[in-house]
């Protein structure tokens, strides 16, 4: 696990949405609520590393992106896919698999949260007033068309091909 500033408060968010998910399908009816705000967090903790946290990686790099950000971005994409439709019982384990393949390439020694915080060295702390400050992401209704469920399968297939699965 990550020890840095940085790493703390995005694994706590994590944890936040883990536990949000979780109470979502506990019963045998999803929780609309817990659902709602997990799907609200996701997207913003989404944004927080699309769009503070992978570009501040790459320019600290010279224009190199992070050996994993393809991957990343084919994950986020999948997961703010999977957040379109009205929430099933499949949807959301569908979900929690991305997730377990997803977070260990951001909390893990060697992650992105401890490179980025090797890359802000004195910065850091900017930088997590940046990451904090990342606007909720306003929340579109359902849709549960051919197209969302085409988008979803698509976008699965093409974040497989980095997990090999």
């Amino acid at each position: 696990m990550t020890r840095g500033r940085l790493g703390e408060l995005l694994q706590a968010d994590h944890a936040r949405l883990e536990e949000l998910l979780r109470r979502s399908d506990a019963a045998p009816v999803i929780d609309g609520e817990s659902y709602r705000v997990f799907r609200g967090g996701l997207l913003r903790h989404i944004a927080m590393e699309e769009k503070v946290l992978l570009p501040e990686a790459r320019r600290r790099r010279g224009g190199e992106p992070l050996n994993v950000a393809k991957q990343l971005r084919a994950d986020h994409a999948a997961l703010a896919a999977l957040l379109v439709p009205t929430p099933t019982p499949e949807i959301i384990a569908t979900i929690r698999r991305v997730l377990v393949e997803h977070n260990p390439l951001e909390e893990g020694p060697g992650g992105v949260y401890d490179v980025c915080e090797r890359l802000a060295g004195a910065e850091l702390d900017a930088l997590v007033v940046r990451v904090e400050r990342t606007p909720e992401v306003p929340l579109a209704p359902h849709f549960d068309g051919p197209r969302a469920h085409a988008s979803i399968q698509s976008l699965l297939k093409a974040r497989a091909a980095f997990h090999g699965t």
